[in-house]
């Protein structure tokens, strides 16, 4: 038996998880992403990450980034590490792709804010 919260939606459901022969057995959930997020985080979890990167303005000294979609928990400090290297050196914008396919993972890290653009006026 595991015990586990769902972070899939704002219900925070905490969920019981028994697997036997070959079965998966999901209580405590209030909806079926509960479930489904029970087996993936069994059989392969998967993260997001939201943080900031380093900009070379004093008036901005960092910018909120996402990664554009989820990839294997077990990479988690590794991309954390490459997105620990960027320093941004021009007014990025909402959208914009600082880092392609990181460590060959089909994720690129993208800017989340217009604050560079809003604050900077070169």
């Amino acid at each position: 038996m595991r015990e586990m919260t769902c972070i899939v939606c704002p219900n925070g459901c905490h969920l019981t998880v028994n697997e036997t022969n070959d079965e998966i057995l999901v209580k405590g959930n209030l909806c079926p992403r509960g479930k489904d997020f029970a087996i993936q985080e069994i059989h392969h979890p998967m993260r997001t990450i939201t943080s900031t990167v380093k900009t070379v303005y004093k008036e901005v000294p960092t910018i909120p980034i996402k990664v554009s979609k989820e990839f294997p928990k077990e990479r988690i400090f590794d991309v954390m590490n490459q997105i620990n290297h960027i320093q941004v050196d021009y007014v990025a914008q909402q959208g914009d792709v600082l880092m392609e396919n990181v460590l060959g993972l089909g994720i690129n890290i993208v800017v989340t804010s217009n604050i560079l653009k809003e604050t900077i006026h070169e």
